[in-house]
């Protein structure tokens, strides 16, 4: 197959949309090892700096990366091979267990490689073949890894928040998804937006009510779409974290003291404006 058929193919939004599907599916896989790994990086990273702040030996670590070592079992061990690695498929044929232990794999894994693969498939048919489709990928699965690394650690690391950030600027010099100035406008006001209500909660109450992770999120959010899409991303995330905070704490399942992470709701809040921020922003607009 030429690269020109191939391109002939790709601009027919079906075959876009299945060839992104497979692509995230892919990429769902390895986002489960940026979940995982991520977080223990930067508590590595966290403990060597610590030792030589307080000019003690680092601790002795293995060689650990999101390369290396290779995925394995945390029950038993066992290296986890090619074919026990493929979306999807090798949870459904082991059933959702280790083939060596037969320990119970979280369902989660094959939840985020399907979710992955889903979203990338409609932003391939939503935008088409471009940059616009390419940087939507990159914008939806950065929001992925960032929803579930908040959900375990309540940690939003900037090896993610400010590649993204920047991401956005860059890709709107070209009017990717709105024009240079509002993408500066919207980080700008993404990140004091969020800083203005940590201080004005801390000031009042002395007590923190959200990280600076989330304060960099918006601002991310704010540079892919603009800053027009900030007071629907804010309403969205506030109204779905009220929900669900409401709901954990009347089942019993989080305790009232407990912080409940404000970032996944903020991603999926700038999903949401990725796909329908202008008609939704208009909509809101004529009920006010």
């Amino acid at each position: 197959m030429t690269l020109a058929t191939l391109a002939a193919l790709l601009s027919q939004p079906d075959y876009l949309a299945f060839a992104c599907l497979l692509l995230g599916l892919m990429v769902g896989s390895f986002l489960n090892v940026v979940i995982h790994r991520l977080p223990q990086m930067m508590q590595r990273d966290w403990a060597v700096q610590c030792a030589e702040f307080q000019g003690t030996a680092p601790p002795q670590q293995e060689k650990f990366s999101l390369a290396t070592p290779r995925s394995r079992c945390p029950k038993c061990g066992h290296w986890i091979s090619a074919w026990e690695n493929i979306p999807l498929i090798s949870w459904m044929f082991l059933r959702g267990r280790c083939r060596s232990c037969k320990a119970a794999i979280s369902m989660r894994y094959p939840l985020v490689e399907a979710a992955t693969g889903i979203l990338s498939a409609y932003a391939g048919w939503h935008f088409g073949l471009g940059l616009a489709a390419a940087g939507a990928l990159f914008f939806i699965w950065s929001m992925i890894a960032l929803t579930f690394i908040d959900f375990d650690t309540q940690l939003l690391p900037d090896d993610i928040t400010l590649p993204l950030l920047w991401g956005g600027l860059l890709l709107n010099l070209g009017n990717g998804f709105t024009d240079l100035h509002s993408a500066v406008l919207g980080a700008i006001a993404g990140y004091l937006a969020l800083w203005s209500v940590y201080w004005g909660f801390k000031l009042t109450t002395g007590k923190e009510g959200m990280g600076y992770g989330d304060f960099k999120l918006l601002a991310a959010i704010g540079a892919w779409l603009g800053w027009q899409i900030l007071p629907l991303t804010i309403l969205l995330s506030s109204l779905v974290g009220a929900v669900v905070g409401i709901g954990l704490i009347l089942f019993n399942r989080h305790g009232r003291d407990m912080p409940i992470p404000f970032g996944p709701y903020l991603a999926a809040a700038g999903v949401i404006g990725l796909f329908w921020g202008k008609p939704l922003t208009q909509a809101y607009l004529r009920l006010i």
